[in-house]
C-alpha cells in the first residue's frame, strides 16, 4: 500500500501532512522501540520542524527512543543553535527533549564497517568506469537502534540525479571511501548528465552500499518548493525516493526555450561556503550557452569550504579532462573534492599538449572572497558591489537570467542540441 501523495500545483494542506505521517507511522513495526530520525543539515529546504512535531505527537509516545542524527556528509557540523532553528525546538548539548541530536561524524572511532563493495561488482554497476574495491562504513550509531527513518526532500542533485533516499546513508553519515567513489564516479558522468536525471549508476552505486546497513530502513521523502511541501511520500528509502523524484521531475525544473548568455545565481544565505553555494552553478549549467557566464552571487561568502579547503586551494577548479589527463599527479586527491571541482567549473576540454584548458563557459565569483584568491582558484572575479541586480531583471530576452534563490531549482533547455563533453 503506498502512502503519501503529492501536487504540481499546490502544497499539501496541514491535515493532509498529518494523515500522511500518521500513515507512516502506524506502518512502523510494533517492536521497533528505538528508532533513529536521519535529517538533513541547513543547507536544504525542509519543513522539518513541522515533521519533528508529528513525529513527537504521533510516533514517540510508543517508543522507548525517538533521536536524530543529521546526516552532514561532507559539511561541517552544526551548533546547538542552528541545531535548534533546523529542528524547531531547543536543542542543548545534545538534547531536545526527550530525543537525543547527533550530529555526524567520519571520525575513524564514529564508524562501523558494515560491509564491502567489491571491485567487480563496483565495476559492473559503473560500466567499467571504476573498478576498485571500497569497505563500506557508516556512523555506529545506527547500530544501536531498532530501525532507521530517513526524513528529508528530494531535489535535482549534480551528484546521484535526485538526492533523497539512501543517499542520506552515503555521503549523508558515511565514511569517505564510498563518498568518494560515488562522487569521483558522478564527475566522470558530468553534472551536466546526471543532473535531474533518473535511475543512475551512482544512485545505483548508493543502493548497494546501503544494503549492507543490517538495520530495517524506511522513508519520508518530501518535496518542497516555493509553495511550500507539495509531496510527501512514506516506503521503504527507495520506493518512497521513486515517488518523490517523480514529482520533483515536475515542479523543481523550469525549461527554457533557449540557452542564456549569462545566469546570475542570487545564493541564499544558508550556503555558507562555495562548496556548498557552488549548486548556483549545477543547477543553471545545462541553460547557459557555449561561451556564457555564471555568476554566483554571494556577498558575504568568504570561505571556499570549511572541511576541504586547503585540497581546493591546492588544485583549484577545473574540468574533469584537466584531471584525467594528469591522472598520476591527482590520483592521491580525495574523489569527493576533484569532483566538486569538476562540478564547479562544469564541461570543457584540456589539450595535454599545450596544456591550454577551455570550459564551456566562465564562472565568475561575485563574493567576499578576494579576487587574487579566485584568480588562484582558476575563476573569474567580479566585484559584488558593482552588480545592480534590479536593472538585471526581466531582461531574458536579451540572454541574461538572475535567479533570486538559486541552489535547488533545476534550469534546462527543452530540446537542446547537446555540447561536445572530450571524454566519456
Amino acid at each position: 500500500m503506498q502512502i503519501g501523495h503529492g501536487e504540481e500545483n499546490r502544497p499539501l494542506t496541514g491535515e493532509e501532512v498529518r494523515e500522511i505521517v500518521a500513515a507512516a507511522a502506524g506502518a512502523l513495526d510494533h517492536e521497533w522501540r528505538r528508532i533513529l530520525v536521519l535529517v538533513p543539515d541547513g543547507t536544504r529546504t525542509m519543513p522539518l520542524p513541522l515533521v519533528v512535531d508529528l513525529l513527537d505527537d504521533l510516533l514517540a509516545p510508543r517508543l522507548a527512543a525517538l533521536d536524530y542524527l543529521v546526516a552532514l556528509g561532507t559539511h561541517r557540523p552544526m551548533p546547538d543553535e542552528a541545531l535548534s532553528r533546523l529542528l524547531g525546538r531547543p536543542v542543548r548539548n545534545g538534547w531536545a527533549g526527550a530525543s537525543r541530536v547527533f550530529n555526524h561524524s567520519s571520525s575513524p572511532e564514529a564508524l562501523a564497517t558494515v560491509g564491502t563493495l567489491t571491485a567487480s561488482h563496483v565495476s559492473a554497476i559503473t560500466g567499467g568506469r571504476l573498478n576498485e574495491g571500497v569497505p563500506v562504513r557508516v556512523n555506529r550509531l545506527v547500530l544501536d537502534y531498532d530501525a532507521i527513518l530517513v526524513c528529508g526532500p528530494v531535489f535535482p542533485h549534480e551528484v546521484v540525479g535526485f538526492s533523497g533516499g539512501n543517499k542520506y546513508f552515503f555521503p549523508g553519515i558515511a565514511g569517505p571511501e564510498v563518498i568518494n567513489l560515488t562522487h569521483w564516479l558522478g564527475a566522470l558522468l558530468s553534472s551536466y548528465e546526471v543532473i535531474g536525471s533518473g535511475y543512475t549508476p551512482v544512485r545505483a552505486l548508493i543502493d548497494e552500499a546501503a544494503a549492507l546497513i543490517g538495520r530495517p530502513k524506511v522513508c519520508l521523502a518530501a518535496v518542497v518548493t516555493e509553495l511550500g511541501l507539495q509531496g510527501l511520500f512514506f516506503g521503504s528509502p527507495h520506493e518512497a525516493w521513486v515517488e518523490a523524484a517523480s514529482l520533483s521531475s515536475r515542479v523543481h525544473v523550469t525549461w527554457v526555450e533557449k540557452p542564456y548568455e549569462r545566469v546570475i545565481s542570487v545564493m541564499p544565505p544558508m550556503y555558507e561556503d562555495l562548496w556548498t553555494a557552488a549548486k548556483g552553478m549545477y543547477k543553471v549549467e545545462p541553460a547557459v550557452a557555449d561561451g556564457g557566464e555564471v555568476v554566483i552571487f554571494a556577498p558575504r561568502l568568504s570561505e571556499v569550504s570549511f572541511t576541504h579547503g586547503r585540497a581546493i586551494e591546492e588544485i583549484g577548479y577545473h574540468c574533469r579532462d584537466y584531471f584525467l589527463a594528469q591522472w598520476d599527479r591527482f590520483r592521491h586527491l580525495p574523489g569527493g573534492v576533484l569532483a566538486h571541482s569538476t562540478h564547479m567549473k562544469g564541461l570543457g576540454t584540456y589539450d595535454a599538449a599545450t596544456g591550454v584548458e577551455t570550459p564551456r563557459v566562465t564562472v565568475t565569483l561575485a563574493t567576499a572572497i578576494p579576487e587574487d584568491r579566485c584568480r588562484r582558484l582558476n575563476l573569474s572575479y567580479l566585484d559584488p558591489a558593482s552588480i545592480d541586480l534590479p536593472s538585471l531583471m526581466g531582461r531574458e530576452g536579451e540572454g541574461i537570467l538572475v535567479v533570486p534563490r538559486a541552489g535547488e531549482r533545476l534550469y534546462k533547455v527543452r530540446s537542446a542540441a547537446q555540447p561536445a563533453r572530450g571524454h566519456s
